[in-house]
């Protein structure tokens, strides 16, 4: 293995725009959720004449579809992330708005279905207005203490963070903004990280995880990691995913 000082210079001049996790290849692994939510986005899809993906990334996950509804819209609120989907999926017909929070930017009833894969706050209320009556939410949210375990090496105990994003806090939300949930699935997903090049990396990527994180100002706590991942043992954290269903009635 290389030296630490190598691993950590090269996690921090590589690219972390977009939502792919290629250069993790080798480096860390995560156990996906058992319902492959890309591939039962892409058959909703090619069943409906308008849809809206809301905090797309790069547009990774919707690229994977071969069918997309006639109108496809995906919102974005990171600059790098909204180019790198209009590059991606602006060839498909797809409009790709930069949004900054607040109301969705479109009228009462317009969509059949709502996605989003891991979106940062889910606004039930507006999903609830945007989609036409009998349309659908479809989701793959991040779930309760998802990669806790890493999170709390660098930042200490966080008892009442832990209880954010539960699965069933969710649900009865969406339906409090009148959406009736048809489905909810749970999963715990392990995760391993192999070298300190790979915790560098997905920290700077998911900066909401330990806001503020540099290598120098955490480097004695990724040279624990370091020192035990050169004797062999992996850092194991465990992510939380939920996958949700919800209709507006007709």
């Amino acid at each position: 293995m290389r030296s630490f000082e190598e691993l950590v210079s090269e996690a921090e001049a590589a690219d972390v725009n977009g939502w792919g996790f290629g250069w993790l290849d080798g480096r860390a692994t995560e156990e996906r959720p058992p319902w492959g939510y890309a591939k039962l986005l892409a058959k909703r899809l090619g069943h409906v004449g308008a849809a809206l993906d809301i905090d797309t990334g790069g547009g990774e996950v919707l690229s994977e579809a071969a069918v997309l509804a006639p109108r496809m819209v995906v919102t974005e609120g990171w600059p790098p992330n909204a180019a790198r989907a209009r590059t991606l999926l602006g060839p498909r017909g797809v409009e790709v708005l930069e949004t900054a929070g607040g109301p969705l930017p479109f009228p009462d009833d317009t969509f059949d279905l709502v996605s989003s894969r891991h979106p940062v706050r889910p606004d039930w209320a507006e999903i609830h207005r945007v989609l036409a009556p009998g349309g659908r939410y479809f989701a793959q949210h991040v779930g309760a203490a998802s990669a806790f375990e890493l999170i709390e090496h660098f930042l200490g105990p966080l008892p009442e963070q832990r209880k954010g994003r539960d699965a069933h806090a969710e649900a009865a939300a969406a339906e409090a903004a009148g959406l009736d949930v048809e489905d909810l699935r749970i999963a715990r997903c392990r995760m391993e990280f192999f070298d300190v090049g790979a915790v560098v990396w997905i920290l700077r990527k998911c900066v909401w995880w330990v806001p503020g994180f540099s290598a120098d100002a955490y480097e004695r706590q990724l040279r624990e990691l370091d020192r035990t991942m050169r004797a062999g043992q992996p850092f194991i954290a465990t992510s939380a995913r939920h996958l949700i269903e919800a209709s507006k009635p007709r």
